[in-house]
């Protein structure tokens, strides 16, 4: 009896630890359903489910709203790829398409310490009007059909692009020489760029920031192949300049490659420190048409 009701209380303590992660980000009421059984170490390096999570919204100059999704991949080794379609979507459909389709692993203890999940890697942009309508994406992975539904209540509001309680700012991106730029996480998309199969693509972002010292982060946001990144993250130690990768593509096919530059100096050992405070990062996409 004693050891039944350890391993019960060890299960409800997870279920615990899960919510509270839920709830250390705006995420309340967002999974449809937890899966089933609940593991006692729900991070493993492969079998587990990836969680979509709603991280808030804010406000546009022109009276839209933009909300931001990001999500938890509870493998720490193996990353996950979900066409779009009935096991990856957006509804209402007007606004499916832009999720990603490639899930990486639990980031490293090293990079976030506290909240170990991908940050509003896109958003959904909605008009004026849209009041008290919801944005629901919804995955399936290893058989769980999991939710977020994303909607315009006040205490899941972000500071965007800059917050003044930790004065932070979003870095100014750019992804042509000379290019249009963006500050924050309504993202700059650019391509398509064509390559071949399996030669590699150069990528460039041009960062502008009033302080040095941006991380980078590359990886694949959508396509049917594996993509291998030279530097998948860089450090630029100056406030402006250029930081390159390059990337190649397994097999031919409509790629979507994503990069997410933060400006933190407060934690040396963490360079992605500000995630966890949901501010202050922009958002780049690149279109890659890959041929044979």
């Amino acid at each position: 009896m004693v050891e039944r009701d350890l391993r019960v209380a060890g299960t409800i303590w997870v279920v615990g630890c899960l919510v509270g992660l839920a709830a250390s980000s705006p995420l309340a009421a967002q999974n449809s359903r937890i899966p089933s059984p609940v593991n006692e170490n729900p991070l493993r390096p492969r079998g587990q489910n990836v969680i979509p999570v709603y991280d808030g919204w804010f406000e546009n100059s022109d009276g839209s709203y933009t909300l931001c999704f990001g999500y938890f991949n509870l493998n720490t080794e193996a990353s996950l790829d979900i066409a779009l379609g009935p096991e990856n979507r957006i509804e209402p459909s007007q606004y499916d398409g832009m999720q990603p389709t490639h899930f990486d692993p639990v980031p490293a203890p090293t990079l976030t310490v506290r909240y170990r999940h991908q940050w509003c890697v896109f958003s959904v942009t909605v008009p004026d009007d849209f009041g008290t309508g919801d944005i629901v994406w919804t995955l399936t992975s290893q058989g769980d059909e999991l939710a977020a539904t994303g909607s315009l209540v006040p205490v899941y509001i972000l500071d965007e692009p800059i917050s003044i309680g930790r004065a932070a700012v979003a870095p100014f991106l750019s992804l042509e020489e000379n290019g249009p730029e963006l500050q924050g996480r309504r993202g700059l998309w650019s391509g398509p760029r064509t390559v071949r199969a399996n030669e590699p693509l150069p990528l460039t972002a041009w960062i502008e920031h009033a302080e040095p010292g941006t991380w980078l982060g590359w990886t694949k946001h959508q396509g049917p192949g594996e993509v291998t990144f030279a530097e998948p993250e860089i450090r630029l130690d100056v406030a402006e300049g250029p930081a390159t990768t390059t990337a190649s593509f397994s097999q031919p096919g409509n790629y979507v490659v994503r990069v997410q530059a933060i400006n933190d100096t407060e934690s040396s050992r963490n360079p992605t420190y500000g995630f966890e405070f949901h501010c202050c990062w922009t958002n780049g996409y690149v279109r890659v048409e890959v041929v044979e």
